[in-house]
């Protein structure tokens, strides 16, 4: 017989008090640093004060010297990507980190036994929808067949057609967004996003796995690491080359143009990578909440 395990009473007793000692300290750690970051604010500045240091020196140096320190007509992405690039890297950061949570937590890798469950197929020529059982023969290699989700959602020629004609148009404006996000409102982030909302509207329009065989969870789990490695190493470069970090007027030698435009060269690149790690990120994510982590059916 199965042997089970008594704990005594004075055991159960101490476990408990050790629970609440626990959370007591847990308390008393929350309420040390609420305590801290209140005594904090109470030292800031009243709100829109003309004479704080902000109103004083910092924007108005920002509103002077941003052409003649960068040549960046867009203050916004110069501030971003220049002057605190080095807390915008750790946002990009932060988006991988979501997706890398994401996929941690909703990632689910399906068995070996779910191949013979029950599927659909269409007939592409006539369109008559057939239902393969367990053991039936899947027409997996042939054109004439297309899978579709056990969740049937009605074949729509117009909108399949509708949706790779637009497509090309939204991924040339997300080109645009990220290119020109230093000369005008724009930037790595919001063309990031619109990049993948063209990969997004392609697998809404069609289905998840016709998106997947053209941006696989290995791409963009490479894409997203390259997009901050390129943020991050961007910096380093500039440290190799003599300079701080993130110090863009050190890459002039090599992209061949004086301090003040490799600058903006500088913030090109590193939006260039926040493109790259936020729409290959975005993609991550829905992959996963899409198909509640199988990668198989899913909007």
């Amino acid at each position: 017989m199965r042997k089970m395990q008594i704990t005594h009473p004075h055991e159960c007793g101490r476990l408990h008090n050790e629970g609440k000692t626990m959370k007591i300290i847990g308390l008393i750690v929350v309420l040390l640093c609420g305590g801290l970051l209140i005594y904090g604010t109470a030292e800031f500045p009243v709100f829109g004060d003309p004479n704080s240091p902000a109103s004083l020196h910092v924007s108005p140096h920002y509103i002077e010297k941003t052409m003649e320190e960068t040549s960046v007509p867009n203050i916004v992405t110069s501030l971003l990507a220049d002057y605190r690039g080095y807390d915008t890297m750790f946002e990009t950061t932060v988006v991988f980190a979501a997706a890398m949570a994401c996929f941690m937590l909703l990632r689910v890798y399906r068995r070996q036994d779910k191949a013979s469950e029950v599927r659909f197929y269409r007939h592409v020529p006539t369109g008559i929808t057939l239902r393969i059982e367990k053991g039936g023969k899947l027409p997996r290699t042939s054109l004439d067949f297309e899978r579709i989700d056990s969740m049937w959602v009605p074949h729509d020629l117009i909108i399949k057609t509708t949706s790779r004609l637009i497509i090309p148009f939204i991924q040339i404006f997300a080109l645009y967004v990220i290119a020109h996000g230093h000369h005008s409102p724009g930037g790595g982030f919001q063309g990031g996003v619109i990049l993948s909302a063209a990969v997004i509207l392609f697998a809404v329009s069609y289905n998840l796995r016709a998106s997947i065989q053209r941006i696989s969870e290995r791409a963009g789990a490479l894409v997203c690491v390259a997009g901050v490695l390129l943020y991050a190493g961007t910096g380093a470069l500039c440290m190799l080359l003599g300079l701080n970090f993130l110090d863009y007027s050190a890459l002039a030698g090599l992209l061949g143009v004086d301090p003040v435009t490799a600058r903006s060269h500088g913030i090109l690149i590193v939006e260039i990578g926040v493109g790259l790690a936020v729409m290959s990120a975005m993609i991550w994510i829905y992959y996963n909440l899409s198909s509640m982590g199988e990668h198989d059916e899913g909007l």
